[in-house]
């Protein structure tokens, strides 16, 4: 029994709570977490190969640009992870199911930024990558860092989703209405503001209140937040560069 408690909050043994108070076992929430990060990583991995061969095979961003099956297609993949996800919320716990609809998942998003970078120059590109690794890395490290601290992100969640619907309307009258250069370039710097607290944010849920069964959600939770901060990131430099 000594033992036990000599060896609870041991640095080397693993068992360090990550926030104060932290009632569940840090070893499972660790484990939980190397889970999430593992399912990321492969995600990524494969947006990253996906991307890349939309991009370097120039029939494929042809057939999408110059051909109606194309642009259907387009559209088709563009809503095809909205639909996943509907099964996906039945399913999310019955696998191997739902790493296939994960997989669908990610696959369809990831022709969509394979795309949308197509038009888009390697420069570009290569500087969007580099800076999303950078904050990306920086802000879970922070996260880690505050949550041991006892800072809690919980309260951005209202402010977040008030963000994004106001950034959804400012996408729509960009659309109908366009702007100019410096108003992409306006959109682009928001979007990235909000894309890194929903990292902070999401990051804090990965650590304090995903169950282990939502191993999923918290997958596509961070998933999203990074594609979606490194297209923000390329709509800004993008417009910079024009």
């Amino acid at each position: 029994m000594w033992g036990q408690a000599y060896g609870k909050y041991d640095v080397e043994s693993g068992r360090q709570p990550l926030y104060p108070m932290m009632l569940e076992s840090p070893e499972l929430r660790w484990s939980f977490i190397r889970k999430i990060y593992t399912i990321i990583s492969i995600q990524l991995l494969l947006t990253v190969a996906v991307a890349a061969l939309v991009v370097t095979v120039h029939p494929i961003s042809h057939f999408f640009a110059t051909t109606s099956a194309g642009l259907a297609l387009y559209i088709l993949l563009i809503i095809t992870p909205f639909i996943v996800l509907c099964p996906l919320y039945y399913y999310y716990q019955r696998h191997p199911l739902n790493y296939f609809l994960l997989g669908l998942f990610t696959v369809s998003l990831a022709f969509a930024v394979g795309l949308t970078c197509s038009y888009t120059s390697g420069k570009v590109i290569l500087e969007a990558a580099l800076l999303t690794a950078v904050v990306v890395v920086s802000l879970t490290l922070y996260t880690f860092w505050a949550a041991k601290r006892g800072q809690d992100f919980n309260f951005l969640g209202p402010f977040l989703f008030g963000a994004v619907v106001v950034l959804m309307f400012f996408s729509i009258i960009q659309i109908f209405f366009p702007l100019g250069k410096v108003s992409v370039m306006i959109y682009g710097g928001l979007a990235s503001i909000i894309f890194c607290g929903y990292i902070v944010y999401d990051t804090d849920n990965l650590i304090k209140r995903y169950t282990y069964d939502e191993f999923i959600w918290a997958a596509i939770a961070l998933y999203l937040d990074i594609i979606n901060l490194f297209l923000s990131l390329l709509t800004l430099f993008r417009a910079a560069d024009n």
